[in-house]
């Protein structure tokens, strides 16, 4: 298995602050997105990837939250095997100070 580029929960804070375009993804199910997502996150449940695949460019990186990173690595290694470039957020909404909608 290749390895999954991470980003923890600090660094993407920092980079949204600091104003940064950014793909994120949230792959929780929808009970869990209602107690609050990152504002700038798509909401795409981890079942529903497979036929979403024409929502992603291959030249555009992704970054995938779940509850713990559990979840969001699995669709990261799933896309990864698929061809796009792909980041997992390491300890997910669990370690998330940000905002949240």
């Amino acid at each position: 298995m290749t390895d999954i580029p991470v980003i923890t929960a600090e660094e993407l804070k920092a980079k949204l602050e600091k104003g940064e375009e950014l793909l994120l993804v949230d792959v929780r199910e929808d009970e869990e997105v209602e107690m609050g997502i990152i504002p700038q996150a798509k909401h795409i449940k981890m079942g529903d990837i497979p036929e979403s695949l024409e929502q992603f460019e291959k030249d555009k990186e992704y970054i995938f939250i779940c509850r713990s990173g559990r979840r969001s690595e699995n669709v990261c290694a799933y896309l990864q095997d698929q061809g796009y470039k792909v980041r997992n957020m390491v300890g997910g909404m669990l370690d998330w100070e940000g905002e949240v909608k």
